[in-house]
């Protein structure tokens, strides 16, 4: 599977809103990825400037630029070297070049009190160094994708990955948290237990829809909904809309002779993004494209078409916070 410009191209829509800012909060670089191949500045510009006004914009770890010879645990400091640059270059940009403020790395939390000291060496690389992203996603079945190198499903329950994380809110730092929809509950009782961190839930906590999780859509939705609602009630943590555009999910966009419209996705994905608004609020909502993951089924232009006809019956202020407000907030992006 790879991404498919030519095929992406098949469906072309007028932009909805084009002045309407926005901060796109979840993206990454790739160089020489199968899948993906290079997805650099070049490729992330030709995407934010296709009509949408994105402002700025967050790197989310990926494992790239990863330091040979390190000592252990500090390879990924490597990863926000590496994006050092590249968002410079982004904020010499001019107008309406989208300009990376704010980089999300990695740092193994199963270290321990010894995951500080990467922390530290990530805030000393860069002043736009905002948390990390530890990721938790696993399934038993091998038909579901694994992310990050969890083993099982309890990665937020280990004392050692605890340890870790209770080294974050005093330095400031958030955590992203990317799971599958089966394993939210676990996250609520980990932010339950450390009420100072922010964690932002990447990707709508990811509801599966392959392997023994397909064709059960509707028990899949009731049992997410559900969860997703409990962990609402923790108010250190945030929701990013997106994300739902990738294979695991089970919608088979990228399995299409055309690519989705923005109507289309909203027919299949409507219930999840409003129930998430609903119970976590527009203030701690922001849509994210997930690029270039969710491009190997939408283009940028229809994706946050998408977002602003979803976003369409809000007011002002919660079209705001929805597309640039609460990330802006959440990441301490500096427009200027």
């Amino acid at each position: 599977m790879q991404i498919r410009e030519d095929w992406l191209g098949l469906v072309r829509e007028k932009i909805v809103e084009p002045e309407r800012p926005i901060v796109d909060p979840h993206h990454h670089f790739f160089l020489g990825l199968e899948m993906f191949g290079d997805y650099m500045l070049d490729d992330l510009w030709a995407d934010t400037g296709s009509g949408h006004r994105v402002e700025s914009t967050v790197f989310i770890e990926c494992g790239m630029g990863y330091r040979r010879g390190a000592p252990e645990g500090f390879a990924p400091v490597g990863e926000t070297e590496f994006v050092v640059p590249i968002a410079a270059e982004s904020a010499r940009g001019g107008p309406g070049a989208a300009c990376v403020r704010a980089i999300v790395g990695h740092a193994d939390l199963l270290r321990g009190a010894a995951a500080r000291e990467v922390l530290e060496a990530h805030l000393q690389a860069s002043g736009l160094f905002r948390g990390i992203r530890h990721s938790a996603a696993w399934d038993a079945s091998l038909a579901v994708h694994r992310a990050g190198g969890a083993t099982d499903a309890d990665l937020y329950a280990d004392p050692r990955f605890r340890e870790g994380f209770a080294q974050l809110a005093p330095l400031g730092l958030t955590f992203d948290a990317y799971h599958y929809h089966t394993q939210t509950l676990a996250l609520a009782r980990l932010a339950r237990d450390f009420p100072e961190t922010t964690i932002v839930l990447d990707h709508l906590s990811c509801p599966l829809g392959v392997g023994p999780y397909a064709g059960r859509r509707e028990e899949i939705f009731e049992a997410w909904k559900r969860d997703v609602s409990e962990i609402a009630g923790c108010p250190n943590v945030v929701m990013k809309l997106g994300g739902m555009a990738m294979p695991w999910n089970g919608f088979g966009f990228e399995e299409r002779d055309l690519p989705p419209s923005s109507d289309d996705l909203l027919s299949a994905q409507r219930g999840y993004y409003l129930h998430a608004i609903e119970v976590f609020g527009p203030e701690r909502c922001m849509f994210e494209s997930n690029f270039p993951v969710d491009k190997l089924a939408i283009s940028y232009t229809v994706l946050w078409n998408a977002f602003k006809k979803l976003a369409a019956d809000f007011s002002e202020d919660e079209k705001d916070a929805l597309l640039r407000g609460t990330a802006s907030r959440v990441y301490r992006i500096d427009p200027s």
